[in-house]
């Protein structure tokens, strides 16, 4: 098993030091305390006389964490790492961030069954934090400047409001060594040949199996992959080729598929040639070799963030015509033009059905999502000159001296900091309102699925990635072709708008707004008033939409506040039910929308 590993065993642990396990413990309870109490799990006391500072007692009544905390709009907790002391009957005690969960586990309400896996995820988290303070650090105005994946992999915190956001439960220390994207160590894929009546090609428009995996892989490998199947007598023409994460051939499709390779449904042809790198969200890859070559996607049977991380090959079916029939929808938009907004397309997908596991599970099951592949475009072919790309994550990137990434893309711009803000919005947010109301379609905009075009620290323009499972389009009544309809769904009437206000605002701009204030590039109030400004320049350059801005109403005065943790702790096997995805929201009442008072009335 080739695996990139540290010389040895304790090698491989070498970033566990005492001195970064405690830093990692505080900067993961700090974060605990200020998400909980953002989703209303924990209710801090405000110690009387002491402006800015609070409590959080734990359920044994005699625990208490005490800190110091700004607030911010959204209901924010900007907790303070280095104001947190723990306290038990007054005595003060280490931050130890599995004994916080313990502590506050009835707060929490984490089950019998959720609460050791929990534990294990928050382990794994801070043995992922520890390592990245084991990097040479690199100060955000360098980083700014970097190259595109120097900066995906350089990201420190994940996900922003999920406090359990690198669990990866399945990977042994030297795959996280090999495979982990703040690693940045190079990976090749592993290749196999899957019988065409157990697998299936799928492609957009124009493109064909045969042309399309030499332009990928070269004639020379093709060739080779073919020679290996007829030297076991087995004819190249049978079999289509699928790409594999070595994880998952190693640990799951070796041994779960044990059954396909014995019968050579399924034949092990080797490493590819070209070298990729994880991305932020693990199991996508960077082709390194080649950066204008397709981003690969692969199927990962590891726990991470409340699901198996899985590909089902049912869905990959249908990815490409998604991909197609979005990308003609953008290209035929005046708006989306504007903005000069575009997606990078899943242009192909393969995925390998495991009959006896389908005849035994339901279509939701991680073990149909064992083995399935996408090709996504790259961004960087037909990158314009003098431009680079950073992933939107970046933006809420703080390095460990409290300089941020934004701050130092507005410095680097010289615009003033609500004119960078403002063009940025025009990039990000306005495709984002215009998908929701003129097609009634969202996406999953978070950071990791967003890439940015910047030319001189400003952003030009946004791309957005990840479609054909993030999508949906939430017009029952929506004509579609015949193989998009997957896409449609229900969603009461009243959740719709949360798409925009959770999703970006509340996961998103929260953050962005606290950084820019924290580090005095932009008080908060210019950064809601320049976000309302986006809003209203967008509403009033299509007035045909003025019925949908009513019924929708992007300034209304509260919104409900959904909870991502909350899922988590609920079920951290299966975070949403897949079949009822909007009916398995946690809410815990409603935040104040900071746009409310720039209202037109």
């Amino acid at each position: 098993m080739a695996l990139h590993s540290p010389a040895g065993p304790a090698d491989a642990v070498a970033h566990l030091t005492p001195e970064r396990w405690a830093e990692a413990n505080r900067a993961l309870i700090r974060k605990a305390l200020a998400e909980f109490t953002h989703e209303r799990l924990l209710t801090p006391e405000h110690l009387v006389g002491d402006e800015g500072a609070y409590r959080v007692r734990g359920d044994d009544g005699r625990t208490e964490y005490r800190f110091r905390a700004e607030r911010y709009a959204l209901d924010h907790w900007d907790v303070s790492a280095e104001s947190v002391t723990r306290l038990r009957d007054g005595e003060e005690l280490p931050l130890d961030a599995l004994e916080f969960v313990i502590e506050l586990r009835g707060s929490l309400g984490l089950s019998d069954a959720v609460l050791p896996v929990y534990l294990e995820e928050i382990s794994s988290t801070l043995s992922g934090t520890a390592y990245k303070a084991a990097k040479p650090h690199l100060p955000a105005a360098a980083l700014a400047k970097a190259d595109f994946q120097t900066v995906e992999t350089g990201m420190t915190e994940g996900h922003p409001c999920f406090v359990a956001n690198n669990g990866r439960l399945g990977f042994g220390i030297g795959e996280f060594h090999a495979y982990a994207p703040e690693a940045a160590h190079g990976v090749r894929l592993v290749w196999l040949a899957a019988r065409r009546d157990r697998a299936a090609f799928t492609a957009g428009e124009g493109i064909d199996y045969e042309s399309f995996v030499r332009a990928e892989l070269g004639d020379a490998a093709v060739d080779g992959f073919a020679g290996t199947l007829a030297d076991q007598g087995l004819d190249f023409a049978d079999y289509l080729l699928i790409p594999a994460h070595p994880w998952q051939w190693w640990n799951k499709l070796s041994v779960s598929f044990a059954a396909e390779v014995a019968q050579r449904r399924l034949v092990y042809l080797g490493e590819g040639d070209d070298r990729y790198l994880a991305q932020q969200s693990i199991r996508t890859f960077f082709n390194t070799s080649d950066p204008a070559k397709h981003y690969v996607k692969t199927a990962l049977s590891v726990l991470n963030m409340g699901f198996m991380r899985g590909l089902s090959a049912a869905y990959m079916e249908a990815t490409p015509a998604i991909n197609d029939w979005l990308a003609g929808v953008i290209g035929n938009d005046g708006v989306f033009k504007a903005a000069r907004f575009s997606i990078i397309r899943e242009r192909a997908a393969v995925g390998y059905r495991h009959l006896e596991y389908e005849a035994a599970t339901d279509r939701y099951s991680p073990y149909r999502k064992m083995l399935a592949a996408l090709w996504r475009e790259s961004p960087a072919a037909g990158l314009e000159e003098g431009r680079r790309l950073a992933t939107m994550a970046s933006l809420l990137h703080v390095d460990r001296d409290g300089g941020s990434f934004a701050g130092a893309l507005i410095a680097e711009s010289g615009l003033a900091p609500a004119a960078w803000l403002r063009g940025y919005l025009d990039a990000y947010l306005v495709p984002v309102l215009h998908a929701f109301y003129a097609y009634d379609l969202v996406f999953m905009p978070h950071g990791e699925n967003v890439i940015l075009v910047v030319a001189d620290g400003a952003v030009e323009r946004a791309v957005f990635k990840d479609i054909a499972e993030e999508i949906a389009v939430m017009d029952p009544d929506a004509v579609l072709p015949p193989e998009v309809r997957r896409i449609r769904v229900e969603v009461p009437e009243d959740t719709k708008l949360l798409s925009v206000f959770t999703d970006v605002f509340d996961c998103f701009f929260r953050f962005l707004a606290a950084i820019l204030d924290g580090e005095g590039v932009l008080p908060e109030d210019d950064f809601w008033r320049t976000v309302a400004e986006c809003v209203h320049g967008y509403q009033e350059s299509v007035p045909e939409l003025a019925e949908k801005f009513a019924r929708y109403d992007m300034f209304t005065d509260v919104f409900a506040l959904s909870c991502l943790n909350r899922l988590q702790l609920r079920n951290n096997q299966q975070m949403v039910d897949l079949a009822d995805p909007s009916g398995a929201l946690q809410f815990a009442g409603t935040l104040a929308n900071p746009i409310a008072r720039y209202a037109k009335r």
